[in-house]
């Protein structure tokens, strides 16, 4: 059994470098080769073995990957060009990135970015919750205030990975999950990350990623089946925040939608994150907590 235990995790820890791969790198060609030297698994498996165990075929995940991201791009980047941000997530015109933009959104890039966020066209099971969009306007212009730009330090984390709808889901897979694995490793009283690698408003609730991070010096051993890796250090914006779960998204809509167009920045391609500090707060009673969310930014 403790064999099959580590076969499992060995599995799970090459799929998760696979996908961090390809997430970092979706401006550049991603053929079966490359993805499948990352996972240290033979091309003729690997195509398969993807599909087995992520649930959706490499082709299409890329091609979902490409499009969420873009569509995250146009409403935070208004002055770049879509040619521009098809070309950087990976398509080789403007014509076939509208083609596959148009039936993935049902309307064309230009359109999209000329919609407000509540107004996106979806399909059902693309619907995000009212909560995450609730008084995104009334919450941006005092969110605005509390932007700062960070430089932070690269930090190596463990991480247990939550897959399906943000929001209430996070807590309890913090407190059911999370809190117990750190307890039983001795991890309390250390950093913390979680970092949201989907944006529920273009990527279905059902494969939203959310990883539950630690700080965590390289090499420390650790039960249970943790991933591990490196958030990257760097240039930030980080907007102070207080609230409840069910109000940190549209906080993020605010910084993402509303502050960063006007700020004369960009994303690039590391992840966005909200930071824990060790004295941050959290009230048991009400839920509220403190943390910083954090967006890696660049000039435009």
């Amino acid at each position: 059994m403790a064999a099959s235990r580590r076969s499992q995790a060995e599995y799970e820890k090459r799929m998760h470098a696979v996908v961090e791969h390809i997430d970092r790198h979706l401006d550049r060609k991603l053929d079966l080769d490359t993805l499948a030297g990352v996972a240290h698994f033979s091309p003729f498996h690997f195509h398969r073995l993807f599909g087995a165990l992520m649930g959706e075929a490499l082709g299409d995940y890329l091609r979902r990957r490409r499009l969420e991201l873009a569509a995250l791009r146009l409403h935070a980047q208004h002055r770049v060009p879509v040619l521009e941000i098809a070309l950087g997530v990976g398509f080789g015109s403007a014509e076939a990135f509208t083609r596959a933009f148009r039936a993935r959104f049902g309307c064309s890039p230009t359109q999209w970015r000329k919609r407000k966020p509540g107004q996106m066209p979806r399909k059902a099971d693309q619907a995000e919750s009212g909560a995450r969009r609730k008084n995104v306007t009334s919450q941006s212009k005092e969110n605005h205030m509390n932007v700062r730009i960070i430089e932070r330090e690269p930090v190596h984390v463990a991480y247990l990975r939550h897959t399906g709808p943000y929001g209430p889901p996070i807590g309890m897979f913090w407190m059911q999950t999370v809190a117990p694995w750190m307890a039983t490793n001795n991890l309390m009283g250390r950093e913390r990350f979680g970092i949201s690698l989907d944006d529920p408003s273009v990527t279905k609730p059902a494969q939203c990623r959310y990883d539950a991070c630690v700080a965590s010096p390289q090499g420390e051993v650790l039960s249970g089946t943790p991933q591990h890796k490196v958030i990257p250090g760097g240039k930030y914006a980080a907007l102070a925040f207080e609230g409840t779960g069910g109000e940190i998204g549209a906080a993020w809509n605010a910084l993402l939608r509303d502050w960063l167009p006007k700020s004369g920045l960009q994303l690039d391609a590391r992840p966005f994150f909200e930071y824990y500090p060790v004295d941050g707060r959290y009230d048991p009673k009400t839920g509220r907590f403190t943390c910083d969310i954090c967006v890696p930014v660049a000039a435009l």
